[in-house]
């Protein structure tokens, strides 16, 4: 069977040979009329040689997502389970066993794929045109590898419709059960696969919430954004004296009670359902002071046009939160903008600073979980970032 080809402008190679692993629109010189979206096709320099396979799909500024770079490797059901099985050996050797995820897209070279291990039960999410046309191939090695309880389909995204794809989800294999906890460091944390955010529990901040322990015996912690209470958990077992969990969402709110409960730290967890912005304000307003604050809001910079007004909204929260703090004690701060760069992170945090009148300083900086590995020559996959600040 004939393979589709694009070729590149004169000199656009550079990246990929640099290790890219995204070719977008306006990089492209021709696509010849084979190409279909969704397709594997070969990428050819401007001199016609060979560079990658990827899949294609002219509707997306994302034109091809490379694959490969060997020409004889074959796109087939076994390219998906030797990338996969790869993948999780991979997170197996740095530790990971009850919860991690197991493929992290481009990085795992399995691009617009996400996989995500919760105890037996499994979570996928797919992003690109290809890997929906092989998205059979990709379960039935997951079913192969993991012999999972279940494995359930989280494509309500709004970003699968710039690849041309309806939102959808449901259990693809096997049956969710009626109560799925994981084991997360010292904490018991229950995961809505069906219905949570992403793919059920935010995984990247799984080895970050561990580094807590130092800094919360004895102390009032506020985690702002707290989600189901991953951070707000592991403080009240590291010996927090008390813990306010804040989130917009109710919902959210009631599994926070939950796990509260279900690690046995109900008695010093208090639940706020608020607007983080009016709540740190009216805070600062009333004098309060904590021990430990946590800020882990979600991305406030969506595109690189947001990155002005979100870089001022990061600011004002931060230094609110900085405000918030007992002298001495800490801020855990973090951004999941891709856009918000460490530099640029740090630098709002200095101006933060500033403003407050305060001396702060950078105990530790964070990133996302080792089983979310970032590629060097890719900026975007290093999306999670963050400190651990003093504030005296």
């Amino acid at each position: 069977m004939a393979i589709g080809q694009i070729c590149l402008r004169r000199g656009e190679e550079a990246d990929l040979k640099a290790g890219g692993l995204w070719i977008y629109d306006n990089e492209i010189d021709w696509a010849d009329d084979i190409c279909e979206n969704g397709d594997v096709v070969e990428v050819l320099d401007s001199r016609l040689h060979f560079l990658a396979k990827g899949f294609f799909n002219r509707n997306s500024r994302i034109t091809v997502r490379i694959l490969t770079h060997d020409r004889a490797e074959t796109i087939d059901a076994d390219f998906f389970a030797r990338r996969i099985r790869a993948a999780w050996e991979n997170r197996r050797s740095l530790g990971f066993r009850n919860a991690c995820r197991v493929v992290f897209g481009e990085s795992d070279g399995l691009p617009g794929l996400t996989v995500d291990k919760f105890d037996d039960c499994l979570s996928f999410q797919i992003v690109s045109l290809g890997m929906e046309k092989h998205k059979w191939e990709v379960v039935s090695a997951l079913c192969d590898i993991f012999s999972p309880r279940c494995i359930y389909e989280r494509n309500d995204v709004a970003v699968r419709e710039k690849e041309g794809m309806r939102q959808q989800k449901g259990c693809v294999y096997g049956s969710v059960p009626e109560e799925l906890v994981i084991c997360e460091h010292d904490a018991l944390m229950a995961v809505d696969i069906e219905n949570g955010q992403k793919t059920g529990h935010f995984l990247d901040q799984q080895e970050n919430r561990g580094r807590l322990k130092p800094y919360c015996d004895g102390k009032s912690v506020l985690d702002l954004c707290c989600h189901t209470g991953g951070f707000a958990i592991h403080a009240a077992l590291y010996g927090a004296e008390r813990v306010e969990a804040v989130d917009v969402s109710e919902t959210a709110l009631q599994m926070v009670r939950e796990n509260a409960e279900r690690n046995g730290v109900s008695q010093r967890m208090e639940t706020v359902c608020a607007n983080v912005f009016d709540l740190v304000k009216q805070y600062c307003e009333e004098g309060r002071r904590y021990g430990v604050v946590i800020c882990d809001p979600p991305a406030f910079a969506k595109s690189k046009r947001a990155l002005e007004a979100a870089y001022r909204g990061y600011k004002e929260l931060n230094l609110r939160c900085m405000h918030l703090c007992q002298p001495g004690g800490f801020l855990l701060t973090c951004s999941c903008s891709q856009f918000m760069t460490q530099p640029l992170f740090e630098k709002m945090l200095r101006d933060a600073a500033i403003d407050s009148g305060r001396t702060v300083r950078l105990l530790e900086r964070l990133t996302q979980s080792r089983d979310h590995p970032a590629s060097l020559t890719e900026e975007h996959s290093h999306y999670l970032k963050g400190c651990i600040l003093q504030v005296l």
